[in-house]
């Protein structure tokens, strides 16, 4: 599988969001909250920082860099199987790369349930 993360495997939509966030299931690989559910369509993925715990853009910018880039790494431990999930940053302080593709990998072994 190739390891790029193009247009089409990005969650974007609010009611595709909304939806998501309504029925989807939950669990927390510090310092992400992760919602994902199974979906018929290709894998798609949202990440967010949120602007309540970073003012400055740029530090949101990085810390969605940081994911979107550990998710590209590791999105071949999903294997086939499709879901929509988003990885929603927590901690207060920002983490290096380490530590958020730790957690990026414990979650995407988690929701395929390895």
């Amino acid at each position: 599988m190739a390891n790029g993360f193009p247009k089409h495997s990005r969650l974007c939509g609010q009611i595709r969001i909304a939806q998501l966030y309504k029925t989807g299931r939950r669990f927390v690989a510090w310092p992400l909250r992760v919602t994902w559910e199974p979906t018929e369509d290709q894998t798609q993925v949202l990440v967010w920082a949120p602007k309540s715990l970073f003012k400055h853009a740029v530090d949101r910018n990085h810390l969605r860099r940081l994911m979107r880039e550990a998710y590209r790494l590791h999105q071949d431990l999903l294997g086939d199987a499709h879901y929509q999930i988003a990885f929603n940053y927590m901690d207060k302080e920002k983490q290096d790369f380490a530590s958020i593709e730790k957690a990026v990998c414990k979650a995407l072994k988690k929701i395929n349930g390895k």
